[in-house]
């Protein structure tokens, strides 16, 4: 590379970031200028240090001593504002979906890295990024905004025409198995209200039981959130 970049990494686990140190310490032109390992200090480091690249965990504490959250490095992408600062972030993630990745991307995430691909492809993916160009998984995306209108409609397909409701109660069924009552009051809604949703689900879908109802959403890959 032709100049210098410099670079964050946050990510609470010491053994990969000691990984990603050791790499970018066989390559002169990427210093590492600072660390975190959890949300609130990877918005500060950043926002601090300035680097060019941020390389940023999808799943980490949001604060010191608090239990990971799925989804916080996308709060961090959130939290930097990114259309703001010049730096580049680049997602890390030991599996993501394809919501998340969308996500990332619209919220100005230049690169979608998976972990067990980081320590062939990094400088790749860097180099990719500072050259203003895209990154997913492991190659380069020509186009981000083809790719992101493809991902887009892929994702409206897997919805089957469920209304959000409908999307956020089967998440509390097939992702964290709650009842009837314990999605009524999470949501704030009636029990009868939950029970009329998820009728319209089950037929939408052809589905019978909740049991068919999370085979089918695993097995058709529904977009499912995290709703804790």
């Amino acid at each position: 590379m032709s100049s210098t970049i410099s670079i964050v990494i946050a990510d609470d686990h010491p053994t990969f970031r000691i990984g990603v140190r050791s790499l970018l310490q066989a390559e002169p032109d990427l210093p590492l200028i600072g660390e975190a390992s959890n949300a609130a200090d990877a918005v500060d480091r950043t926002l601090t240090l300035k680097p060019d690249i941020l390389l940023l965990d999808l799943k980490m504490p949001p604060h010191a001593g608090l239990k990971i959250s799925p989804r916080a490095g996308l709060d961090v992408l959130r939290g930097l504002n990114v259309g703001t600062t010049q730096t580049k972030t680049i997602l890390f993630a030991a599996e993501v979906e394809i919501d998340e990745i969308v996500e990332a991307l619209q919220l100005g995430a230049r690169g979608v890295l998976l972990k067990d691909a980081a320590t062939q492809l990094l400088v790749s993916c860097i180099g990719t990024v500072m050259a203003g160009g895209c990154w997913v998984a492991k190659q380069s995306v020509p186009n981000r905004e083809e790719y992101l209108e493809r991902q887009i409609e892929e994702l409206d397909k897997r919805k089957f025409d469920l209304t959000p409701r409908e999307l956020d109660i089967v998440s509390a069924v097939v992702r964290h198995g709650m009842t009837n009552k314990e999605i009524a009051r999470h949501f704030e809604i009636a029990e009868d209200t939950v029970k009329r949703h998820l009728n319209n689900t089950y037929n939408k879908l052809g589905v019978s039981t909740r049991a068919e109802l999370s085979l089918f959403a695993v097995n058709q890959k529904i977009p499912l959130e995290d709703l804790f």
